[in-house]
């Protein structure tokens, strides 16, 4: 049996506003069931013709008011011939549900069209604008963010150098492409295996993050295996360390980066910490001495350190100087590894020093060779399991060699006692 159908306007004139003016309401009707919905136009009611359903006039107003009723008739009717060959049954409900983008069958078949559509690098590109946003956030670094900018650049260059494309759908990615991805960035780009797994990484959280949004049903990921080599991370000796704090430099930047730098090596605080450093981060404490407390940008784990006499005096000698309220002289991470370089070489240290050099001469000579507990150093760092301080903090033969002393001794007075 055909289906009668209509669509009519009137005006709601139990809702007339203040201005007169009235809400234009449509009426769908189908088989004698109605179904009423607001197309969100407003006109006063002596402009309007009851019988016509439209507005009175030949302003330009008018004409495009006309128009656009006569465009939601239109788009109605097309949703009314669609319903009547899809389902073979149409309701003025099931109309104006479809109207409105809610008809759930269609809505469906648009979201599979999306997701299919979504690309790699559409994916990525929202995901960094979503990810820049943490930076005024406070929640990541522009250094971290430009990670990922990169991340997608090499994985743009990857695809045109190995299948010709420059984007991809999601769901195309798999193991062998994102092996194909790494091997590309070793041996592209010349990068050791710890630094392209770093790329793998940045790549499988977006790809995470669009498995989870329902773009793709299957991580490609879930199988994939992350291999870190144990790196062996560097730190200064103890005569090293003093070398660098007795040197007199001539320039008074390479003073300055020294002295922050030894102020690292005797608080463990890492590059981007310093900078966030501010007055209210010094307290007293609960045993009358002076204390760092702060929060980790990185972990976000609460990090206290009590102030050694050293980083105390750095302190003191910057007070009151920088305009900006931070405690130290800080500059560029990049400027102050250039100048740390420049400083090994005058003091004859044959090693690569680098700002983060001092974490790991804090973690290794300054505490754990002294013999500070390494939960009491874990908590100082500010890490979240004492396994990542384990990985900084190497114990140095000269500790060694003192714990055996101490065997050794207590092995020769029992050795005297039985005797």
């Amino acid at each position: 049996m055909k289906s009668t159908f209509t669509v009519a306007f009137f005006l709601k004139r139990s809702a007339q506003r203040k201005s007169g003016e009235m809400p234009v309401v449509g009426r769908i009707t189908v088989n004698g069931q109605a179904a009423e919905f607001r197309p969100q136009l407003i006109i006063k009611p002596e402009n309007w013709s009851v019988a016509k359903e439209k507005a009175i006039g030949r302003s330009v107003e008018t004409i495009q008011f006309n128009g656009m009723l006569d465009s939601i008739r239109g788009t109605i009717l097309q949703h009314y011939q669609a319903l009547l060959e899809r389902d073979g049954i149409v309701t003025a409900d099931g109309i104006r549900k479809a109207y409105f983008g809610q008809d759930e069958q269609a809505v469906e078949k648009r979201e599979q069209k999306e997701k299919s559509e979504t690309t790699l690098i559409q994916f990525f590109t929202k995901f960094n604008e979503e990810y820049k946003l943490k930076i005024a956030a406070g929640t990541t670094t522009q250094r971290t963010y430009s990670r990922y900018l990169l991340t997608k650049e090499r994985l743009i260059e990857f695809m045109m150098t190995k299948y010709k494309i420059s984007d991809t759908r999601l769901d195309k990615i798999d193991l062998f492409f994102i092996e194909a991805f790494y091997l590309h960035i070793r041996t592209k780009h010349g990068c050791t295996n710890n630094t392209s797994m770093k790329f793998i990484q940045r790549f499988c959280k977006v790809v995470t993050l669009a498995k989870d949004s329902g773009l793709i049903s299957i991580d490609p990921f879930a199988k994939y295996e992350f291999h870190f080599n144990e790196v062996n991370r560097g730190f200064l000796t103890q005569d090293e360390l003093n070398t660098i704090e007795q040197k007199h430099f001539p320039s008074k930047r390479l003073s300055q980066v020294r002295d922050i730098f030894i102020f690292s090596c005797y608080c463990g605080l890492s590059y981007i910490d310093i900078c966030n450093l501010r007055e209210k981060n010094i307290q007293t404490s609960f045993d009358n001495h002076l204390w760092i407390k702060t929060t980790r940008q990185k972990t976000d784990v609460n990090s206290n350190i009590r102030l050694l006499d050293i980083p105390k005096a750095i302190l003191e000698k910057y007070a009151g100087k920088q305009a900006d309220g931070k405690l130290l002289p800080i500059i560029s991470n990049q400027k102050m590894n250039d100048y740390l370089a420049e400083i090994g070489n005058i003091c004859g240290i044959n090693k690569h020093i680098t700002f983060h050099l001092a974490r790991h001469t804090f973690a290794t000579v300054i505490t754990l060779s002294q013999g500070v507990p390494i939960e009491t150093v874990s908590r100082m760092l500010g890490h979240k399991s004492i396994r990542t301080t384990q990985i900084y903090a190497k114990i140095i033969d000269l500790k060694i060699s003192q714990d055996m002393d101490v065997l050794v001794q207590k092995m020769n007075d029992k050795k005297k006692i039985t005797i």
